[in-house]
């Protein structure tokens, strides 16, 4: 007798944990060659939830960390990818790339790690200023994460586009709760297992997976959600996400070129705030104080 494969069970990646959803419900996408990936779960409005909460718990540790030390922890999650680059390709082939694109993705995706951890302790330095003002104050205008960021990753590259649009957002401090590819969902899943065993810490980063249809409304209507990151939904997808924003008046963020366009820095100020703070500080004029 021909012997069945056994299909692998892929949970979420909920606060640093592997929960499976609470829903029970799961979906079975083919592959290239016509048979099933794996039983991926199919993510509920309370898995979502689940999600925002652990973000919003982990945001005040990461917002506050130290830039060098978010660059260090991005750098590193770029080394487990390269020490896994055989496994991701292998996932990009069965879900329909072609060797050397899967090859060129991986290679991709490991310099994009780098690329954002640089950025961790620079765009400060790069884009903040020191504003002129007609009184006597510094008057300063610094960057400050959105907060926590509900993001859709695009089909197409699975794998470089997920990590272009989860890193400039946690590169800047924010939290994410991202749904992988619903068509090709193996690169979130395996990208889950590295951050699990990464320096990353547990709801920084938070991977759904399942059907997009049904949980974007969730996604941008939910009151503890900042902002929303997405690439390619259609029209009316885009503006359902407006539409339902408005609830509590969430930035609404709609990426181009994510993998044809330039690598860049700009993708961090996207999920930042401009904080402005005023410094009082002696006159020179007249008297010749010294500040």
């Amino acid at each position: 007798m021909e012997r069945l494969e056994v299909l692998k069970t892929y949970k979420l990646y909920i606060g640093g944990q592997f929960p499976r959803t609470e829903s029970g419900r799961y979906y079975t996408p083919a592959g290239a060659d016509g048979k099933p990936l794996g039983n991926i779960c199919q993510a509920s409005r309370k898995d979502f939830r689940n999600a925002v909460v652990a973000a919003r718990s982990a945001l005040g540790g990461w917002a506050v960390r130290a830039a060098f030390n978010r660059s260090q922890i991005l750098y590193r999650i770029g080394e487990m990818l390269e020490g896994r680059s055989a496994q991701f390709a292998d996932e990009l082939i069965k879900q329909g790339s072609t060797p050397a694109k899967a090859k060129k993705e991986v290679a991709e995706a490991v310099d994009r790690c780098i690329y954002y951890a640089g950025w961790c302790d620079k765009y400060q330095q790069v884009f903040s200023s020191v504003n002129p003002v007609a009184s006597c104050h510094f008057n300063f205008s610094v960057y400050e994460p959105v907060g926590v960021v509900a993001a859709i990753a695009p089909e197409e590259n699975p794998l470089l586009a997920l990590l272009e649009t989860i890193l400039p957002v946690i590169a800047g401090g924010n939290t994410v709760v991202i749904l992988g590819a619903e068509k090709s969902p193996l690169s979130s899943i395996t990208l889950a297992e590295v951050l699990a065993t990464s320096d990353l810490p547990g709801g920084v980063v938070n991977i759904l997976t399942g059907i997009r249809e049904e949980l974007l409304p969730f996604m941008v209507n939910h009151k503890d959600v900042n902002a929303f990151v997405a690439s390619d939904l259609s029209n009316d997808d885009w503006k359902t996400a407006k539409e339902e924003a408005v609830h509590n008046l969430k930035r609404i963020i709609r990426r181009k070129d994510v993998i044809s366009g330039p690598e860049s820095p700009y993708p961090i100020l996207e999920t930042q705030e401009v904080k402005t703070t005023w410094h009082p500080i002696e006159s020179s004029i007249a008297g010749g104080s010294k500040y």
